[in-house]
C-alpha cells in the first residue's frame, strides 16, 4: 500500500477513535447530572424551577463538549492539515 493509502487509514481510525472517546465521556456526564438533578427535585420539589434550569444550562455545556469533538473529527476526516506535508 503506498503512504497515501496508510494516512488515510490511519488518519479514519484516528478519528473513530476520538468520536469514540469524546462522546463517552459527555454521555456519563449527562447521566451524572440528570441523576443528581433526580435526587435534588425528590428531596427539595419546590426549588423544581431552579433545579431544572440549572441542569439545562449545564446539559448544553456538556453536550458542547460533545460537538466540539465531531467538529475536530470532521476537520480530520475531510480537511487534513498534514495531508499537505505527506504530498510534498
Amino acid at each position: 500500500m503506498s503512504d497515501m493509502t496508510w494516512f488515510v487509514v490511519l488518519s479514519t481510525l484516528g478519528a473513530a477513535l476520538a468520536i469514540a472517546l469524546g462522546v463517552v465521556a459527555p454521555g456519563f456526564a449527562m447521566g451524572r447530572a440528570i441523576s443528581q438533578a433526580l435526587e435534588a427535585l425528590a428531596r427539595q420539589p419546590e426549588a423544581e424551577k431552579a433545579i431544572t434550569r440549572t441542569l439545562f444550562i449545564g446539559l448544553a455545556m456538556i453536550e458542547s463538549l460533545a460537538i466540539y469533538v465531531l467538529v475536530v473529527v470532521l476537520i480530520i476526516l475531510f480537511r487534513n492539515p498534514l495531508l499537505e506535508y505527506l504530498l510534498r
